[in-house]
């Protein structure tokens, strides 16, 4: 490797998540001093030096879309709608927020997504110092997009969009594991001149434009409204996208717009189950989202893999839609694709080592006959309980199954004084 450092994991199992489904029994992963990967491939011997790990190896997965500092308000508001849990709920505690209240929450947070071997997310949220501050600190990769809205009472879109262009001036590029994006919160919480200022702000800054969008029936149509002032002109990616048509498919195609799928918030939220099949029929880059931790009610991914697949078979009335390494890859590079990263998502040189740790002795990886049951089994039976280890960037995080980042014991602490403060908050 003309004389560069390099550590060689040697596994029972490798699975890149490429496009071609390629498993490799036995396999290695090569990574370089500078966190990337040098070499992935079947295994062919073992040198002395080789780190010996007992599991599959898979790429680190990708939450396109969450509000993770909203470990906060997990179990806040229940069995009610989404406007009911935005405005009476949400808002008012959210208003009461200190940097230190969103340190702490994203810093729970971190340990979680990494304990589920998740190890990038796109946050949308507020306090975004704080919030890249927890990022850093805790290990984690993530593209953060601070939040603009208009909410009488408490926000001004223009001071947040004042303040997130500042912030992004400032940030852009500081940490090699935090991208700054910018994010308009919906249609309906934003006059059309702000859509346009913040669109006009992010394109000239080539920074990921990130939005809610047709989350709920009564959001339908909105889509037509952010292409006509700017937000899908550049570097785009919508959450939700439950009920659009077909001219709103097409256009997200026309404009190679990302979309973040989150079944499992809306599932709960009784807001609607998004068209995936006909996405990924028309080539959109499609991903998969948590969302908050208060809406969902957690940050594992390994349930949207198997609830994506679940609900479009449903939806479609057809057993061979989403096929096990199709979900799979939603979670991995599907995610990575919505982000437009191609530095992360799938087990290949050049990408950062951001891999997971998968045990095998379990009875859910129970028989395999064949390669192609490792993804089934991923798919199908697998879960974030058989996570071990997880490495970004080439740095164990996680080692048999503690998070080595995170002091858990204080942040629960902290987490949960603080949400019983928020929780008094008055009505806006």
């Amino acid at each position: 490797m003309g004389g560069v450092r390099v550590t060689r994991y040697h596994a029972d199992a490798v699975v890149p998540c490429d496009a071609a489904g390629t498993v490799h029994r036995p396999g290695v992963v090569e990574v370089d001093a500078d966190g990337r990967i040098a070499a992935v491939g079947p295994a062919a011997g073992s040198a002395g030096g080789d780190v010996r790990l007992d599991g599959l190896l898979m790429p680190g997965l990708v939450n396109v879309h969450c509000h993770s500092p909203m470990t906060l308000f997990r179990g806040a508001a229940e069995d009610v709608p989404l406007m009911t849990f935005l405005h009476d709920v949400l808002w008012p505690r959210e208003a009461r927020l200190t940097d230190d209240d969103v340190y702490w929450g994203m810093t729970l947070a971190c340990a979680e997504l990494l304990r589920a071997g998740v190890t990038t997310s796109c946050e949308m949220y507020l306090h975004e110092a704080a919030l890249a501050a927890a990022v850093v600190d805790g290990g984690t990769r993530c593209v953060l997009t601070p939040g603009v809205m208009d909410v009488p009472g408490w926000l001004s879109w223009r001071e947040r969009l004042d303040a997130v262009v500042a912030f992004h001036d400032a940030h852009r590029g500081r940490h090699p594991r935090v991208e700054i994006g910018i994010a308009a919160h919906s249609a309906y919480t934003l006059p059309p001149e702000a859509l346009e200022e913040l669109a006009a702000a992010a394109h000239e800054r080539d920074a990921l434009v990130h939005v809610h969008v047709a989350e709920t029936r009564e959001e339908a149509g909105h889509l037509s409204v952010l292409a006509e002032h700017g937000m899908l002109d550049g570097r785009a990616l919508v959450a939700h996208a439950v009920w659009l048509d077909d001219d709103d498919l097409r256009l997200l195609r026309e404009r190679d717009v990302g979309v973040a799928h989150c079944p499992q918030s809306n599932a709960k939220l009784a807001a609607g189950i998004a068209r995936l099949v006909d996405m990924l029929d028309l080539g959109l880059r499609v991903g998969l989202g948590t969302d908050g931790p208060s809406s969902n009610n957690d940050l594992d991914l390994w349930e949207e893999l198997r609830l994506a697949p679940l609900l479009a078979r449903l939806q479609t009335g057809r057993a061979e839609v989403v096929p096990a390494a199709e979900a799979v890859r939603l979670a991995t590079a599907g995610g990575a694709a919505a982000l437009g990263r191609d530095d992360i998502g799938v087990l290949e040189p050049g990408r950062w080592a951001d891999f997971v740790l998968v045990r095998l002795d379990d009875p859910a990886f129970t028989p395999v006959v064949e390669d192609g049951d490792i993804l089934s089994h991923l798919a199908w039976s697998a879960s974030s309980r058989l996570v071990t280890d997880v490495w970004v960037g080439g740095e164990c995080v996680v080692r048999a199954g503690s998070c080595t980042t995170v002091d858990e014991e204080r942040a629960r602490r902290e987490v949960d004084e603080r949400a019983r403060r928020l929780a008094a908050a008055p009505p806006l």
